[in-house]
């Protein structure tokens, strides 16, 4: 029989292809940015148009592709639950849409964008879009059409990529910045519309669902996940938006445009960090369906406790492999002005590490169908985000939003630990947690204490520190990717 960790392994591979390259190539739009965008005031500007993306996404799905997965094993007739999910999202959408078109001019104003209202609608358009499309998507997974899917993402990314390029290259003039940021928002848009037209069969063939009940039950269950998701974007992107907000002072100068300097700067380093993310969610595309399949195993919690050891393993690799060589992966941020933000990033990576043992956590209640409690830790965690960045951005801007992102995350994932424990137990080797924990942050430490004068003699040291992590890891979970592991 073959080792379901192994093709959840392969799986992940496959669906984290476009993901991962995707990010990648947006890591080229750093420096491409960066360098285009002198003023880093306006690269602020961008990020925080795109972290409003992540609130609205969330809220724009409405929990519904966790829902779908979670009702396709109980359903006998899977178009209705794909029928139900998919119009639950579509209706949500059209009563946010016309919200939008009426109100821009007041959201653009309360936002600090006066006069720029079409930022507005186009993001909102951008994301309406996405919402749309992750159903189809989420039934591609679903149906385990990896290539398929993995095609439509890598297709639309590519595109943006290619637009973005001969936007700023071609036709934008340091003069103008708001048109480089219109620029970047009409690819995104352009992009995002090639996902529908690819999908054209699971969106333009989708069954009208009339059986009520069923999206009752659809809705009860996604709820609480629309309320955890919400928090949690609070928790990963709010921080940029309160630093602008709490840093501008009408009454102050030229006070905007630091605000927006101060997001840029936090915001590009923070990219770094996000490699991290970028395992954690091509790992989340596979994960969600395969837990989900396991249900019915009798060894699910030998799965789930393998999958976990390797999770944290990777994680703390990358972690290190970033961490280690951050005077290399600073020079995909073109400006020194922006580098002096690189403390943060060994702060954020650590963060990530603990969201992705989180995330890994949260099948308990997604298994069990007490979502209610993913609600209550993530809101938990939303307030205390709100608390620490809102009393502290003023006197530490945003080194004080770096360490809440931490102190959240390592919150989080604790009370999801003990919460999981008592509602639907599954035994996870705490010691390995530790031992991985804890030897990457000491050979992390050994690396930054050791300092030679040629930069070549650092990097080889760094990067041996991180062979020897892997080759340690790789002895510890050998075992568990052998075919004739226990299924």
């Amino acid at each position: 029989m073959s080792n379901p960790i192994r093709k959840l392994v392969g799986q992940t591979a496959i669906y984290g292809l476009p993901s991962i390259l995707g990010r990648l190539l947006n890591y080229l739009l750093v420096p491409l940015h960066t360098y285009y965008f002198a003023q880093t005031a306006d690269y602020g500007v961008i990020s925080e148009l795109y972290a409003w993306v992540a609130f609205l996404i969330v809220l724009l799905t409405f929990g519904m592709e966790t829902a779908f997965f979670r009702f396709l094993q109980n359903e006998a007739d899977k178009e209705k639950a794909y029928g139900a999910s998919f119009w639950s999202v579509v209706g949500v959408n059209a009563l946010f849409y016309l919200f939008l078109l009426y109100f821009n001019n007041d959201i653009a104003s309360a936002l600090l964008f006066e006069g720029h209202n079409e930022y507005v609608v186009l993001l909102g358009t951008i994301v309406m879009i996405d919402a749309i499309t992750a159903l189809p998507l989420a039934r591609l997974r679903a149906e385990e059409k990896a290539v398929r899917f993995a095609t439509i993402q890598m297709t639309s990314i590519v595109l943006n990529i290619v637009l973005n390029v001969i936007a700023m290259v071609f036709f934008f003039s340091a003069e103008r910045p708001e048109e480089g940021i219109l620029f970047i928002l009409l690819a995104n848009l352009i992009s995002s519309l090639a996902k529908p037209l690819l999908l054209y069969d699971s969106i333009f063939n989708v069954v009208f669902v009339k059986d009520w009940g069923l999206y009752k039950r659809m809705w009860r269950y996604a709820i609480p996940l629309v309320i955890a998701g919400f928090a949690g974007i609070i928790n990963e992107t709010f921080d940029r938006i309160l630093i602008k907000h709490l840093l501008y002072d009408p009454n102050i100068p030229d006070s905007l445009n630091y605000a927006e300097s101060q997001v840029g700067i936090y915001s590009a380093c923070y990219k770094l960090a996000m490699l991290v993310t970028i395992i954690l969610q091509a790992y989340r595309y596979a994960a969600e369906p395969f837990f989900f399949k396991q249900m019915q195993n009798q060894d699910r919690n030998i799965v789930y406790v393998r999958v976990m050891n390797i999770f944290i393993a990777m994680v703390c690799a990358v972690f290190l492999v970033v961490g280690l060589n951050l005077d290399i992966f600073k020079h995909f941020i073109q400006k020194e002005a922006y580098w002096e933000g690189l403390k943060v990033v060994p702060i954020l990576l650590l963060a990530n590490v603990c969201l992705g043992i989180y995330y890994n956590q949260s099948i308990w209640y997604k298994l069990s169908g007490k979502t209610q409690y993913g609600a209550y830790i993530t809101i938990f965690g939303a307030l205390l985000t709100i608390a620490i960045n809102v009393y502290y951005i003023p006197q530490y801007q945003y080194m004080a939003s770096a360490w809440a992102t931490l102190i959240v995350y390592a919150t989080q994932m604790t009370l999801s630990y003990f919460l999981g424990q008592r509602h639907y137990p599954i035994p996870y080797n705490l010691k390995k947690f530790f031992l991985y924990l804890a030897s990457s942050l000491l050979l992390f430490w050994i690396g930054k204490q050791i300092h030679f004068e040629k930069a070549l003699i650092n990097h080889l040291l760094h990067n041996l520190l991180v062979l020897i992590f892997v080759g340690f890891a790789f002895v510890m979970e050998k075992s568990n990717l052998k075919p004739s592991a226990a299924h």
